[in-house]
């Protein structure tokens, strides 16, 4: 598959291209995961003057009207880079969240701020013995006046300790399991007897284990329907990471060739052996499925075709087999070198690594898959 760009579109492109190259570069991403906070905030207030924490967003809630196109296009260049600010966390969940579900006043207290860039929001779902399941929810909300009391624990919700407010997964009827009975909420970060564990991902993020021990929360969309809400958002959420695994496994097949034409063994290039050839046949080919395969889930996407749900397993399935068998090939071809911290090789290992258990790993998402395929 090849998408045809709109001149907008190859606008978009082309000017996340020259910032990031411009500001964006290995040594500088190494800066700032060394830093205290570990991502940009003036890095992030620049996309927001650029327009890309708009773009996503429908021109009813102030946004450019994008869509999962935009989101795309940028994660694709996000990946290229390894950039690390929370744009899947705070744009696509819990942003594209309170565009679907939320109230109009919600809408208008968190959207115009997420998009300047001046509010930084995460989402919170996952806990212990979860196994990515949406539903699997024991934390507890009960009415409480306007508001809901929340209490529980959650795990691994990533830009946590950056984050403004967090959107939150509570029970509010039904058993653990239960498809229906699931409500959203958002959270204040620093809410009292919300306590908040931060540290550091395998690819150099940060994220948080929470504890919520009767936090006053707002409720997001109607309550007992957040599972189904929760997986749609998963789907577009699929889709950015798809993209942007795309991005770092182009950056991994371009370094792997570049290097395969300097390094000599036996005194001769590497590029030359025929077996090494054929493992980089190997990883362009990955390549190539995994982008014509992203670039139909985002059109679907897009257009909201039915059957896209079953369609994101299969992309994050099969991408996630394509960027793992890449990113192996990519280290052992460069050696014991290709894990240094020097290196910007190993950072895509880890970033892909990191992608492929985000909602899902492969295995599990090729289960659902079929799955679905059966229920169909």
């Amino acid at each position: 598959m090849d998408i045809q760009f709109t001149e907008e579109q190859e606008l978009l492109r082309s000017s996340v291209q020259r910032l990031l190259r411009d500001q964006y570069d290995f040594d500088a991403r190494r800066k700032i995961l060394a830093s205290e906070e570990g991502f940009c905030r003036k890095q992030w207030r620049v996309f927001a003057e650029l327009g890309l924490l708009a773009a996503p967003f429908s021109e009813d809630v102030g946004g450019l009207g994008g869509g999962s196109l935009s989101t795309m296009i940028i994660m694709q260049e996000f990946g290229r880079h390894l950039v690390v600010e929370p744009f899947v966390e705070t744009i696509v969940l819990a942003g594209g969240l309170i565009e679907h579900v939320g109230t109009e006043e919600q809408k208008q207290a968190f959207i115009p701020d997420i998009i300047a860039g001046t509010k930084i929001l995460a989402l919170a779902w996952t806990e212990k013995g979860s196994r990515f399941d949406l539903a699997n929810v024991t934390t507890a909300a009960r009415r409480d006046g306007a508001d809901y009391v929340l209490t529980g624990d959650k795990s691994a919700v990533i830009a946590a300790p950056w984050a403004d407010y967090l959107v939150v997964s509570a029970r509010t009827s039904g058993h653990r399991h239960d498809r229906g009975g699931v409500s959203l909420f958002v959270v204040d970060r620093r809410a009292a007897n919300l306590h908040l564990q931060g540290f550091k991902t395998i690819d150099g993020r940060r994220a948080a284990e929470i504890s919520l021990r009767g936090v006053r929360g707002q409720l997001l969309g109607k309550e007992g329907e957040g599972a189904p809400v929760l997986e749609a958002c998963r789907d577009r959420a699929i889709g950015a990471l798809c993209a942007e695994a795309v991005g770092a496994m182009s950056e991994l097949n371009f370094a792997t060739l570049e290097y395969s034409k300097t390094r000599k063994q036996f005194g001769t290039t590497i590029g030359s052996f025929q077996v090494l050839q054929h493992r980089m046949v190997d990883m362009f080919i990955a390549h190539q499925e995994a982008l014509s395969l992203m670039q139909h889930l985002n059109l679907s996407l897009n257009s909201s075709e039915a059957g896209v749900s079953r369609l994101a397993s299969g992309a994050k399935s099969k991408i996630g087999y394509a960027g793992r068998t890449i990113a192996d090939h990519a280290v052992q071809l460069h050696g014991g070198m290709g894990m240094t911290d020097e290196l910007n090789v190993g950072h895509y290992f880890k970033r892909i690594s990191s992608i492929n258990i985000q909602f899902g790993d492969p295995a599990y998402h090729l289960l659902r898959y079929a799955q679905l395929d059966t229920a169909a």
